[in-house]
């Protein structure tokens, strides 16, 4: 696939799950008042917000990597910081997978960014840097599925049934 193509796809991709997130965050008002279920909200909101970011931005200029390098750079720190405080908050005894090594998820944004600052890191793997943030962007947005399933499948602490949709 072209890489261009697999930007324009991943920012659509994106930005569509990013509008049905709303959607469900909208059904659920509850998690708009708890403090911690508001902050994992916003988790799985930023994880497909910034991977389309990314994306949009990888496409603006291809002959200036200057764009798609800063934008990157930007997104993977705000990435990563959120990605630790996430870490740090979500103690709860029902984590899956995805919740328990969502650490896994700060070392991606990590390598994100060492690719926008040092982008001949890429060649390690062979593969041009903006090939390299495509396969880190992959990860990003199936981390971020797990991490809404696991979210979204949690006990409502008020009445014990799944938090999801009914």
């Amino acid at each position: 696939m072209d890489l261009a193509d697999f930007y324009t796809l991943m920012s659509v991709t994106c930005f569509t799950l990013v509008g049905l997130w709303w959607t469900v965050i909208e059904r659920h008002s509850e998690w708009k008042v708890d403090p911690g279920r508001r902050k994992l909200a916003g988790g799985v909101y930023l994880s497909f917000l910034l991977p389309g970011l990314m994306s949009t931005f990888a496409q603006v200029d291809a002959g200036n990597p200057l764009v798609w390098r800063s934008s990157f750079a930007v997104a993977a720190v705000v990435g990563l910081l959120t990605t630790l405080r996430l870490v740090s908050v979500d103690r709860s005894g029902t984590r899956g997978p995805f919740r328990r090594f969502r650490w896994i998820v700060a070392v991606v944004y990590l390598l994100i960014l060492l690719i926008a600052v040092a982008p001949p890191v890429a060649g390690v793997i062979g593969a041009t840097p903006l090939q390299a943030a495509s396969v880190a962007l992959i990860l990003l947005v199936v981390m971020g599925h797990g991490l809404t399933w696991e979210f979204m499948m949690e006990p409502d602490p008020a009445s014990g049934a799944p938090a999801g949709p009914a």
